[in-house]
C-alpha cells in the first residue's frame, strides 16, 4: 500500500482541504488524520459508523501519598518544571508534570509514585471505510507516540492500495512521527514570507529522513513574486511543483457548508484535480 502524507510548514495553508479533496477524488477507503492536537479531517471526509475508541497512555504523572509525606520539600527543590508547590501541603500539578521521575527518586519516604496517565484517545472506523485519528488531551505530551498509534491502527485495517494521511503543521514530533514509513510527502505552501520560510524548514526535515517530496502552492495569485521565489527554490533543490491553486472564495463557502471544494464547480477544485494527477504520477514512481 502506497502512503501519501500531506504536510504544511504552518497551519492554515489548506493542507486538510487538499487531503480531503484527494480522498474524495480517489474514493479511497483508507485515510488518517495525524494532526492529533487539532484533528479536523472528519469535517469534510466524514467517516461511516461508530469508531472504536481507546485510551492512549503517554508520559506517566507523579502522584503523592500525603500520609507518607514528611514535607521535606526535596521534591519541590528538584522539580525543574514547577509542577510541585507547597501551601499547607505538597501539591503536584498533573498538567505541568513532565513525568521525568526526579521527585520520586529524591523522595526519602517513597511517598511519590509514577502512574500511567491518559493522554488522549484514538478513534478507528473500519466498516466500509478505514479512518484512523486521535485527539490529544489539553496539556498532554507524547504527541509523536500518539501519531504512531494512529498510523498503526490505519495499517491494521487498511483496505486500499493508496492511503491518504493528513499530517500536522510545522516540523515537530508529530510531523517526524508521521513521516515514518511514508512513500511520499506533498507539502502545501502559500506565497507569503512566513510560508516560504516554513516550506524550507519542512523540506529540510523531509530531506533529512530521505522522504520523497513534491510541493503545491495554494493561493498562488495573492503574491506572484513570492510564488516565483518558491518555484525558484524548488527548482534549485530539484523538488517538483505539482501545481498551483488560485485564491477562490468558493473554498471558504464549501468549508462553511461542510462540503468538499472538489464537489463544487470552482477554479480551485479544477486545479486540485490536476495536482492529484501529477502527484500520483510521482507517487507511482516511488519504490
Amino acid at each position: 500500500m502506497k502512503k501519501l502524507l500531506i504536510l504544511s510548514g504552518k497551519g492554515g495553508t489548506g493542507k486538510t482541504t487538499v487531503a480531503s479533496s484527494f480522498i474524495h477524488l480517489l474514493k479511497t477507503k483508507t485515510y488518517a488524520d495525524c494532526d492529533v492536537d487539532a484533528p479536523n479531517l472528519h469535517i469534510t471526509a466524514t467517516p461511516h459508523g461508530k469508531p472504536e475508541i481507546q485510551n492512549f497512555y503517554g508520559l506517566p504523572k507523579a502522584k503523592i501519598d500525603l500520609s507518607k509525606c514528611i514535607e521535606c520539600k526535596k521534591c519541590l527543590e528538584h522539580c525543574k518544571f514547577d509542577a510541585i508547590s507547597y501551601q499547607d501541603r505538597i501539591t503536584i500539578d498533573p498538567y505541568a508534570c513532565e513525568g521525568c521521575g526526579t521527585c520520586k527518586f529524591v523522595c526519602p519516604t517513597q511517598s511519590i509514585t509514577m502512574e500511567e496517565s491518559v493522554s488522549g484517545q484514538t478513534y478507528i472506523y473500519h466498516d466500509e471505510i478505514v479512518f484512523s485519528t486521535a485527539k490529544l488531551k489539553m496539556g498532554a505530551g507524547a504527541s509523536g507516540k500518539l501519531v504512531s498509534e494512529v498510523k498503526k491502527n490505519m495499517d491494521k485495517y487498511a483496505k486500499d492500495n493508496i492511503a491518504i494521511i493528513d499530517g500536522s503543521p510545522g516540523i515537530g514530533c508529530p510531523v517526524i512521527a508521521s513521516m515514518t514509513g511514508i512513500d511520499m510527502v506533498l507539502v502545501v505552501t502559500e506565497p507569503t514570507v512566513s510560508g516560504i520560510s516554513d516550506l524550507q524548514r519542512i523540506l529540510e526535515t523531509a530531506n533529512y529522513f530521505k522522504v520523497k517530496c513534491a510541493v503545491c502552492i495554494n493561493k498562488y495569485d495573492i503574491n506572484r513574486d513570492n510564488t516565483e521565489a518558491i518555484k525558484h527554490y524548488c527548482n534549485q533543490h530539484k523538488i517538483e511543483v505539482v501545481g498551483m491553486i488560485p485564491f477562490d472564495k468558493m473554498a471558504s463557502k464549501a468549508i462553511n457548508e461542510g462540503k468538499n471544494i472538489v464537489e463544487m464547480d470552482s477554479c480551485a477544485g479544477r486545479a486540485l484535480r490536476h495536482i492529484l494527477e501529477h502527484t500520483l504520477n510521482i507517487l507511482n514512481k516511488t519504490i
